[in-house]
């Protein structure tokens, strides 16, 4: 039989197209600006253009060095996501693996770093990045990424780790093979949602985050995407034309990313949490 549709459902439906509207008409607005003259964003912000001004991403690409600053953001995006899978997942692991107080309380005080707010800590940051000559480098902002993406993903894979029968570690085991070979080799196949819907998140995080980068990379030549756009962002004058044509640029990737792993989100976040 055939399930009637209901005012309920059509209301849910018309609640759902509204919600999508409303969150994608950012997407919009940047799209279409990036388009246009300064005057015409400045008229309406709304409209479409009266001609596709494709010279302002000509524009970008050189003002900026656009080939560089994506370079930049790719090595420490993959370089920075891929340290925290490979970190937090072990971690997890062991932690899951190795029941105790220990155990409990190493995962517990790592977990409690998710409650300092960033703000908090950013004078002692820059204090120790600078001793330790981690300003104004790739690697420098890599390690940091590594320290503030680690809990959340560790959080997750603990979750997900405990659903994992390990009688099948221990048959791994029996069967001749170490410890790093029943991670790689059993453990990690298995880790798959969880280990992409973790990627998505701290690929998001990481390729658009501007703060970090901004109290941190002042040299030109380190620089992310987010960053070398402010510099459309004056005192008394802001090239908005500019500025939402780079924002265009560094959203396309991104975008395209998230359109191929998307269906793996509720899979890894609702498995993680059921089994947490």
């Amino acid at each position: 039989m055939k399930e009637q549709y209901t005012l309920g459902k059509f209301v849910i439906e018309l609640f759902m197209i509204i919600l999508a509207v409303l969150f994608f008409f950012p997407l919009y607005l940047t799209f279409v600006n990036g388009f246009k003259k300064y005057n015409e964003v400045m008229a309406s912000t709304a409209s479409l253009p009266e001609s596709f001004q494709f010279s302002n991403f000509v524009t970008v690409w050189h003002q900026i060095h656009f080939p560089g600053v994506f370079a930049n953001s790719l090595i420490i995006t993959v370089a920075s996501v891929m340290g925290i899978l490979l970190i937090s997942s072990a971690a997890a692991y062991q932690l899951v693996r190795s029941p105790g107080i220990v155990s409990h309380v190493i995962f517990l005080v790592i977990l409690s770093s998710l409650v300092i707010p960033f703000q908090s800590m950013m004078i002692p940051l820059v204090k120790v990045a600078k001793d330790f000559h981690l300003i104004n480098s790739l690697y420098g902002m890599i390690l940091m990424y590594l320290g503030f993406g680690t809990p959340l993903a560790l959080f997750l894979y603990h979750g997900f780790v405990k659903g994992i029968p390990i009688e099948l570690e221990e048959a791994a085991t029996i069967d001749g093979s170490s410890t790093v070979g029943v991670f790689f080799r059993i453990l990690l196949p298995l880790l798959a949602p969880i280990t992409t819907t973790i990627a998505i998140l701290h690929t998001l995080w990481i390729w658009n985050d501007f703060l970090l980068p901004f109290i941190m990379l002042s040299a030109k030549a380190n620089q992310t995407i987010p960053l070398a756009t402010y510099v459309y962002f004056g005192e008394y004058t802001n090239q908005w034309h500019l500025a939402l044509a780079a924002l265009t640029l560094a959203i396309v990737p991104i975008i395209i990313f998230f359109l191929v792993m998307q269906r793996y989100i509720i899979q890894g976040i609702t498995a993680g949490a059921v089994k947490g």
